[in-house]
């Protein structure tokens, strides 16, 4: 009996439709999407493209000695005579089975064969993995495709950014940076350029050389508290007490990016904008757009290129924190969190008494379908949003009370959500034991989330100690967390030596399997040969394969035995 791999149309013939070869067989590790492409299509998931309905493909029991099978085989074959596979369909519509599959199952088929290995891992699915947990790639050069070497393909890039995302619970070690003489209200990350600006009470604006810990540049007294910061690769935005906002350009050439200290002949590399009228408490930028929040109970949408108010979004309290994604912008106000539509300024979602106090701190993931909550009474909240979600029904999918003050601030880099509080202690989260895997085929690629009882409380991670009290911010990076509070001293976290130290235990895993594979080949060879084996012989090879470990066992049982002579 063998198995023949063919194309059949929707329907069977009736003589295999009663087969025992019809009932499904569970495979271990191949996940049910591709079971539905390569079984027979009487399977009750479908594919997710129209472009597979044309023809399926079965496994269809012959005997040698059938004439029929026989006679389909020949029809049925390749151009070399054997019988047609998987791989062998058109590398489009095996694109398209590939698309169904999540990070797990789409790893487990690169494993099967050379060819699906091929295919797998230049699949573009990878891509919308990364953009879909960490965004855009910022400051590396996204790859073109399979045909350039030099460069890392969107797998490399996905599985080195997993990796390094476990660095969080190992080891780490401390800097603390000084230079400012008051509290610190806002810190910044700038991961593509590795440049930390830092702002307070002492009405400076501090860049900071990530890697080396050490003052870049300091601008000129903006005569205000300064409370938020933010910045990408072309722009730099700082807003304070005096309600405007001081922004800077990136000067071309500049080693820094940008010129905060005022060097530069050119004038019309920093600007303010003015518009609201009381503090400016939270910013954001996106590719066209700024984002201002502040105490006069509005969040006001800037054009980045015009430099004028495109959009005012009302509240009914002091605006607190405020986070950007896709088409909406989620702010806080009181105790209550908002969701807007960023094009038509209306009101789209809002959570009522999402904390008992005022809600301080916002993140959102980024894809913008989980949002993250901080709030006076030391909890933290996570809420599901998606498109058809009504305003009453939206209640946390989980909730953690890691602090014994309020949650001043909260960043979110997958899968970590890290926050500040007034205890002086930082906590992080992982999300990941929330998230249910799989990945639907639909093109909105929202998260899956575990909902947990209301009751019910998740511990933290980690917890992470230094500070007297009250940090006020904090901002969390590839492998470092940054922190500023009332000491007015900068700390960072660097996650770099846990890094390594994985590194070097991946490498030593590596070698481990490498010699048992070894070991477990030269075995193979030796039971091949048709009698057993001497067993001094099977010794030997091991003590060769094992290196020089039994030379030295043997040199101590001699030295022992010429002590007992």
């Amino acid at each position: 009996m063998a198995l023949e791999c063919r194309g059949i149309e929707e329907s069977l013939p009736e003589k295999f439709a009663a087969s025992p070869w019809d009932e499904e067989v569970p495979l271990a590790g191949v996940p049910s999407q591709v079971l539905c492409a390569i079984s027979k299509p009487k399977c009750s998931k479908k594919p997710c493209s129209k472009s597979i309905t044309r023809k399926s493909v079965s496994l269809v029991p012959f005997k040698k000695g059938d004439s029929k099978s026989e006679r389909t085989t020949s029809d049925e074959a390749g151009p070399n005579g054997q019988p047609l596979s998987f791989t062998d369909l058109p590398a489009t519509v095996v694109s398209e089975i590939l698309r169904c599959l999540d990070v797990k199952h789409l790893g487990i088929v690169s494993c099967v064969s050379t060819l699906l290995n091929s295919l797998a891992s230049d699949h573009y699915g990878w891509k919308d993995f990364y953009c879909h947990r960490w965004g855009p790639p910022r400051g590396l050069n996204p790859p073109a495709g399979p045909g350039f070497p030099n460069q890392k393909s969107w797998k490399e890039l996905f599985v080195e950014r997993e990796f390094r995302s476990k660095s969080f619970m190992g080891r780490y070690s401390m800097e603390d940076l000084h230079g400012h003489t008051e509290a610190v209200r806002a810190v910044f990350l700038l991961q593509s350029a590795k440049l930390i600006f830092t702002g307070g009470y002492d009405a400076v604006i501090r860049m900071w050389d990530m890697e080396e810990g050490l003052s870049v540049a300091v601008s000129r007294p903006l005569g205000c508290t300064i409370r938020a910061i933010t910045a990408d690769s072309d722009l730099l935005v700082a807003g304070g007490t005096d309600a405007f906002l001081q922004c800077w350009r990136a000067v071309e050439g500049h080693p820094h990016h940008f010129d905060i200290a005022g060097v530069s002949v050119n004038h019309n590399c920093n600007f303010r904008l003015w518009g609201h009228e009381g503090p400016v408490t939270c910013l954001a930028l996106d590719s066209t757009r700024i984002y201002s929040g502040s105490w006069d109970m509005s969040v006001r949408i800037w054009d980045r290129t015009h430099s004028k108010c495109l959009r005012t979004l009302r509240h009914g309290d002091w605006v607190w924190s405020l986070a950007p994604r896709g088409g909406t912008v989620a702010s806080t106000a009181g105790r209550d969190a908002y969701i807007w539509d960023i094009d038509t300024g209306c009101l789209m979602t809002v959570i009522h008494n999402a904390h008992e106090g005022n809600a301080y701190s916002l993140t959102r993931s980024h894809l913008g379908d989980l949002l993250f909550t901080g709030g006076e009474d030391g909890m933290i909240h996570m809420y599901q949003i998606s498109d058809d979600c009504d305003a009453e029904d939206i209640k946390p999918v989980a909730t953690w009370i890691p602090h014994a003050g309020p949650v001043h601030s909260l960043a979110f880099e997958f899968p970590w959500v890290v926050s500040s509080s007034s205890d002086g202690r930082i906590a992080l989260i992982d999300v990941r034991k929330l998230l249910k895997s799989g990945q639907s085929c639909t093109s909105s690629q929202q998260s899956r989330v575990r909902h947990s009882t209301p009751d019910a409380v998740e511990p933290p991670q980690r917890m992470l100690h230094g500070f007297g009290c009250n940090l006020f911010s904090v901002d969390i990076g590839a492998d470092r967390i940054i922190c500023g509070g009332e000491e007015g001293i900068i700390r960072i976290w660097n996650f770099s030596q846990a890094l390594e130290v994985a590194k070097r235990a991946q490498a030593l895993r590596s070698v481990r399997l490498e010699n048992r594979m070894r070991r477990r080949k030269a075995q193979i060879e030796t039971c091949s040969n048709g009698a057993r084996a001497d067993p001094c012989s099977v010794a030997a090879r091991r003590n060769q394969l094992n290196g020089e470990r039994s030379g030295v066992w043997h040199s101590k049982r001699g030295m022992s035995g010429k002590l007992k002579a």
